[in-house]
């Protein structure tokens, strides 16, 4: 069973990302004084007591504009309202009621949902009572007081909160694939997870760079369990100037971390640019699982011979990453997207492989009886054993005589044998090697 939901929702500017922040214990969502920072609906998970739920936090609605990004942050947050169980509609006592707080409230009200009145900012409880009485006009019983940013008052929301939410067994093993989606902005990545989702789950614009926050998704078909995660973004390295979009770059390399698998989405028009390359630097160095999703396939013009052609040519730019496996899309169209779970359940299991290693050490013998080791002045290298010692990437700790000896090129002969023998599509390996001194070798 799922998790219940609570949903904060406001005017922009209020400081629903402070509160947001403060309930999950890490700083997820952007916090930043521009009204509308946070503009999809963006997810984290937290206890309270004994009971665990998911938070989402909302972009600021404005009731009326006619901008069309306002108004997609507008349908965003009427979703949370939909799967909230309970709603933290949050108002600013440095403003007092508005207009919009008005209009909100209208809005919450036909949703029937039980709603918590919070009134942020107030920085001094005793002075609160002198400002409190107008908020009683937005019809939702007695306001409760709050410092998001001092984190006053949360724990008296948190116990009404308590209160209004179902309990759940959340004791269950936890199977679920996540799955970040990277790549420079408007190559698709929130269309494709909208496609999945079969909903309108992320605001999609041409708008490039309109995903700023990374915003979780769950999903589940027959394949498995999945958490798809979209980021922003990331710009050429010039264009990062504003504090946003250095948080934005940031939230990427978070995700990232967090992740399990890594679709890497390449506009197929474009082909692989230098932001690509940067891009997919992050993921490989993260030691992550790695997929080369080239989206936007429909609109390429083909003939014989164009796909072996452009995959070659995306290796050539990625060679660090000929593990990973390309797959052509169409996000649009829904064309081939399916493929992906089969993939994605394959590159996340080679993730966390692991191999005896008494397995191990007889592909190594084997290894060195086909090509002997290198020597230098007449030293030769001696590989004693190798064994895995971590997983998420492969990790291998390889002992020898001489680390000087043993030089990049044979260190990728025996990172391709453990390739062809145990295949490890999708992911990097990690190659540690450890001096091991021989009695028995002559100086």
């Amino acid at each position: 069973m799922a998790k219940p939901v609570v949903a904060i929702i406001g005017k922009p500017n209020v400081g629903k990302s402070t509160f947001f922040n403060y309930l999950i214990g890490e700083r997820k969502s952007i916090v930043e004084d521009t009204p509308g920072v946070t503009r999809d609906r963006v997810y984290g998970e937290t206890t309270w007591k004994d009971k665990a739920f998911t938070v989402i936090d909302t972009g600021g609605i404005e009731v009326g504009s006619k901008d069309a990004i306002t108004e997609q942050i507008k349908l965003q947050a009427e979703i949370a309202i939909d799967l909230a169980d309970c709603i933290v509609f949050m108002t600013d006592v440095t403003s007092g009621v508005t207009s919009q707080d008005q209009d909100i409230s209208l809005i919450l009200k036909k949703s029937k949902k039980p709603v918590l009145l919070v009134v942020n900012k107030v920085d001094d409880f005793k002075r609160y009572e002198n400002d409190v009485y107008e908020f009683y006009n937005l019809g939702f019983g007695e306001p409760l007081p709050i410092s998001s940013s001092h984190s006053k008052g949360i724990g008296d929301v948190l116990d009404k909160v308590y209160d209004l939410i179902p309990e759940v067994n959340i004791d269950e093993e936890d199977d679920t694939i996540k799955v970040c989606l990277i790549g420079k902005p408007n190559v698709g990545k929130s269309s494709l997870i909208n496609k999945i989702l079969g909903e309108n789950r992320l605001i999609v614009s041409d708008v490039a760079g309109t995903t700023r926050d990374s915003i979780d998704s769950y999903f589940e078909n027959e394949f498995g369990k999945y958490t798809f995660i979209d980021t922003a973004g990331l710009r050429r390295h010039s264009k990062v100037d504003e504090d946003i979009e250095k948080y934005s770059v940031l939230r990427t390399e978070l995700a990232i971390e967090r992740s399990d698998v890594c679709l890497l989405l390449i506009d197929c028009l474009e082909g692989v640019t230098d932001q690509d390359a940067k891009i997919a630097g992050l993921a490989h160095e993260s030691g992550k699982a790695v997929i080369i999703v080239i989206n936007k396939w429909d609109e390429y013009d083909k003939e014989n011979g164009t796909l072996d052609n452009y995959t070659k040519d995306v290796y050539n730019r990625l060679s660090y990453l000929s593990y990973a496996p390309i797959i052509f899309i169409s996000a649009k169209t829904g064309k081939r997207v399916n493929n992906l779970y089969s993939l994605i359940n394959k590159v996340a299991e080679n993730n966390s492989l692991r191999i005896k290693t008494s397995v191990l050490n007889e592909l190594l013998a084997e290894a060195i009886a086909m090509v002997q080791p290198p020597t230098d002045k007449g030293k030769r290298l001696k590989i004693y054993y190798m064994t895995q010692v971590a997983v998420k990437p492969p990790t291998f700790a390889i002992f020898v005589n001489s680390k000087k000896l043993f030089h990049f090129s044979y260190e990728r002969y025996i990172v391709n044998k453990l390739r062809d023998t145990f295949g490890f599509v999708g992911t990097p390996i990690r190659m540690l090697t450890r001096e091991k001194s021989d009695k028995n070798e002559e100086n």
